[in-house]
């Protein structure tokens, strides 16, 4: 579902405990305990026994059930709060004496009953939720957390207790907890959604097990962490056995990876143990993030300085070099044996007023993105002064700091004054460290999402026909895989290079078809009957001579024979040789259960199974998505150590990636696809071989993939009431530029009534958020002039949907030139029909008092006016409104 009627946990009006209550010990004494104990201002009622009506409750404005009775009772008691008005419940009740086939028919049940009621559930087999701002500790947890800026999810329940004592003596504050259990209704992307909509959440928390919902999860990941961070802790990370790293491409690809990837796509930061959750919290909550790698590190003790370098050394990442101006401030403070390097040795006699006055130093060197500053236990200096001086330094200063007081018992005090000042202070410089590298890879990795894809230099195409008609005639075979000659037609009807193959069936079939593709040549075995591509009788190499051809021909059947056991002739691939390859690579996909298709690249050939070097990446991938994947291997990294005599190939991969990402994208029954090896000389790539294995499929394109792709069956065309003929599309992230250009067409007036302020330019970041949309989540769409000698947009509509399901945002720009002309008109009525057509029940928009022209539009084609909203006219319209003129045309 959605956010719809979350409100219903987390601001509820009253709550009541359905359960027994009365009896000390039990869970609804506890969770009864809890609310009451927790000071939440509304009424808190119970229904014991639980058989007890609940319809007196509907006049009381019970929004909140909180069930805590044998989970054989719990479908009765959803149907019940629903025919009390009751929207939401926390079902604490999990497996009892059933089985797990009767357990799993009650989750039925209650699934039903709650969608069938409209009530919302978190559950079953919760331990509950918390909200600290609202005063709710409607869980089994003891203790309520302290109020804070922080928002925990959590599938498992287990730790939920140990974090919340952890974050009492570190004095961290959360403002929600929720344990979903089994994520029955409520699941992680839909309290992601709800966070992240929440002004007073500033970053999220995720304790993960698995996820069931992929794509609704990247789709609300990738919408929050563009404006707050998420961090994961998933468990898995590391599994039993030895992962097999050869052919098929099945055997690369590892479940754990994918999350990696997903997680990458998301903007989701990940973690590998409570430790680090634990410790990028209290960076997200208590000091900005970090504006690069530029990390500057005070030490009162040589050995943590080296430790910390180290630790930094393994991520890749070092110190910052210090500028002359930083060095000649820092020598009228050090002692002249100072290194005059980073880490800043302060010396062992520090006193508080010396770290004082480096760290002040560092905070106004402009190489300095951020500080770790370590104070080593001596005689000379009291850890707590230490610390009164780094407090007061940085009251009130938006700058990004780490301490790290090592010892125990003695340096205690001094991390205290630190933790209630909300500086952040760890035990151990690697802790230190680790914490950095995360914040800042989540910095990092949010500016490569607003970067900006550059265009191929010419538009791809596909022949589509000719690829349905091979995967077609797959399907209708037994195996259901494709020969090696039409997986490689396959492939060139996507445009990606194969080596020429031909089928020969005869000795001398074979000797003429070598003549004619030119010597050398190679003949193999199809993989279509063979799948084993490594046993060394299927292929024959170094033919030069028609000679060679026709013996090489027969001991390859005679090959064939003894392998399958048969007396027929499966014919044989010919193909040109390549002498000479300056690399190999393997190529695939692979369609997972859960994540759909998986796009792989890496090295190929023999060096497969022996480097495993490889990313993989989730499609659609446009040419920026595609130079993600390809940085995380080692062979980019090669290329780039020479990249004036690589660019070419670097864009060429980029390309065939694209191309690759499309096919699986458009035939959503490839089951697995290989390419292995890929040869490259020069800037030019070739396929030399190629399996591909097809399967029919359950959904049909692009509901296959876990993100959106770009919605081609939108794009049409369309005349204004003006004459002015225009091609209507989704936006691209590729439009950037283009979009830049109609901003640069508005007139003042026209940029204050659609950004409500005056701007000169659309910065990059901005750019970037109008053209990288989520096509689940949003509708934009552009007018380009059918008959402009270069393409030019004219206008943009667009359709923001709420995560609540029901209502849209509307609204719509045109360029000066183009307005009073019915483009607007025409971009609005496809934007209104996609909004409906996608299941919206209202629609809205905003308009400033100053635009009576929409505003009076807007009253003319039947939307409703209530009155001024944030200074702001607000107008409704419901979504089976007909309409003549849109009522945000021009």
């Amino acid at each position: 579902m959605t956010t719809y009627n979350l409100e219903k946990f987390f601001e509820p009006r009253a709550i009541v405990v359905i359960g027994p209550c009365q009896q000390k010990g039990n869970c609804g004494y506890k969770v009864l305990k809890n609310l009451k104990k927790s000071g939440y201002k509304g009424p808190v009622l119970t229904v014991d026994p639980p058989g007890q009506e609940l319809n007196g409750l509907a006049y009381k404005q019970v929004d909140l059930a909180v069930v805590v009775t044998p989970v054989k009772m719990v479908p009765k008691i959803i149907r019940a709060c629903s025919g009390a008005g009751i929207r939401g419940a926390v079902v604490l009740s999990g497996p009892g004496t059933e089985s797990a086939d009767e357990y799993r028919h009650i989750e039925k049940e209650i699934g039903m009953e709650a969608q069938d009621g409209g009530v919302r559930i978190i559950g079953p087999n919760s331990l509950g939720i918390s909200s600290a701002k609202h005063r709710i500790n409607a869980s089994l947890y003891n203790q309520m957390p302290l109020p804070g800026k922080l928002a925990f999810i959590t599938q498992s329940g287990d730790i939920c207790p140990a974090i919340i004592d952890w974050s009492l003596a570190e004095n961290i504050g959360f403002s929600h907890f929720a344990n979903i259990g089994s994520g029955l209704d409520v699941d992680l992307a839909d309290l992601i959604d709800y966070f992240g909509n929440d002004h007073e959440v500033k970053s999220i928390l995720l304790n993960i097990t698995r996820v069931g919902n992929i794509r609704k999860f990247i789709s609300a990941a990738r919408a929050v962490s563009r404006v707050k961070p998420i961090v994961a802790l998933k468990a898995g990370r590391f599994t039993a056995g030895i992962r097999v790293a050869a052919s098929p491409i099945s055997d690369l690809i590892d479940e754990d990876d994918l999350y990696d990837a997903a997680f990458n796509r998301a903007g989701v930061e990940r973690v590998d143990t409570l430790e680090e959750l634990f410790d990028c919290a209290e960076l997200l909550a208590r000091r900005p993030r970090p504006r690069g790698p530029g990390l500057a590190i005070i030490t009162n003790g040589g050995g943590p300085g080296v430790m910390a370098v180290d630790e930094l050394a393994s991520f890749g990442l070092e110190p910052v070099s210090l500028s002359p101006k930083t060095c000649k401030r820092l020598e009228g403070i050090l002692p002249d044996s100072w290194t005059r390097r980073n880490p800043i040795d302060i010396s062992d006699d520090a006193s508080p007023e010396r770290y004082a006055q480096v760290t002040e130093v560092c905070i106004a060197a402009s190489e300095i993105d951020a500080l770790m500053i370590i104070f080593c236990p001596q005689a000379m200096t009291s850890p707590a002064d230490v610390a009164a001086v780094l407090r007061d330094q940085f009251n009130g200063r938006a700058f990004p700091v780490l301490t790290v007081f090592m010892g125990g018992q003695g340096v205690e005090e001094g991390r205290q004054i630190l933790n209630q000042a909300e500086i952040p202070a760890y035990a151990s410089p690697e802790r230190a460290i680790r914490a950095f590298r995360h914040m800042y890879f989540y910095h990092r990795n949010l500016k490569l999402l607003e970067e900006i894809p550059p265009r191929f230099p010419l538009d791809l195409e596909f022949d589509n026909q000719a690829a349905e008609g091979l995967i077609s005639q797959a399907l209708g075979i037994e195996g259901r895989m494709l020969t090696e000659l039409e997986s490689k037609e396959l492939l060139r009807a996507y445009g990606i290079p194969v080596n020429q193959t031909k089928a020969a069936f005869s000795a001398d079939e074979a000797a003429r078809l070598a003549v004619e593709i030119g010597f050398p040549v190679v003949l193999k075995l199809p993989i279509h009957d063979f799948p084993d591509q490594l046993g060394s009788g299927r292929l024959q190499v170094d033919l030069y001579y028609e000679s060679q051809v026709r013996p090489a021909f027969d001991l390859l059947m005679e090959t064939a024979w003894d392998l399958a056991h048969q007396d027929r002739s499966p014919g044989v691939s010919i193909q040109s040789m390549v002498a000479r390859s300056e690399y190999e690579l393997v190529l695939g996909c692979k369609k997972h259960e859960q994540f759909g298709p998986v796009l792989l690249f890496g090295v190929g050939g023999i060096m497969t199974e022996a480097l495993q070097d490889y990313a993989l990446g989730l499609p659609p991938l446009n040419r920026l998505l595609a130079r993600r994947v390809l940085e995380t291997t080692e062979f980019y990294r090669m290329l780039r150590g020479n990249y004036n005599r690589t660019k070419g190939l670097i864009s060429l991969l980029e390309e065939l990636l694209v191309r690759l990402s499309h096919l699986v994208t458009d035939f959503p029954q490839i089951a697995e696809l290989e390419i292995n090896p890929m040869i490259l000389n020069g800037d030019q790539a070739l396929v030399m071989d190629a399996r591909v294995m097809v399967e029919p499929s359950m959904l049909p394109s692009p509901f296959h993939l876990v993100i959106s792709p770009y919605p081609v069956q939108y794009e049409r065309r369309a005349v204004t009431s003006r004459g002015i003929e225009l091609n209507i599309r989704p936006i691209k992230p590729e439009d950037a530029q283009l979009l830049a250009r109609l901003f640069q067409t508005l007139s003042e007036r026209s940029i204050y009534f659609r950004f409500c302020r005056l701007i000169k330019e659309l910065p990059s970041e901005l750019l970037a958020r109008f053209t990288q949309i989520d096509y689940d989540r949003e509708a934009a769409f552009v007018a380009i002039g059918a008959n402009q000698p270069e393409e030019k947009i004219l206008g943009v509509a667009r359709a923001i949907f709420d995560p609540d399901g029901q209502s849209a945002e509307l609204a719509v720009v045109v360029g000066d030139p183009w307005q009073g002309q019915g483009v607007g008109a025409c971009l609005m009525e496809h934007c209104i029909a996609i909004t409906i057509e996608r299941g919206f029940k209202r629609l809205k928009a905003y308009i400033l008092p100053e635009n009576r022209i929409m505003r009076s539009l807007a009253l003319k084609s039947g939307w409703t006016s209530s009155g001024v909203e944030d200074n702001y006219y607000y107008y409704e319209a419901k979504a089976d409104l007909g309409y003549g003129e849109s009522p945000a045309a021009e």
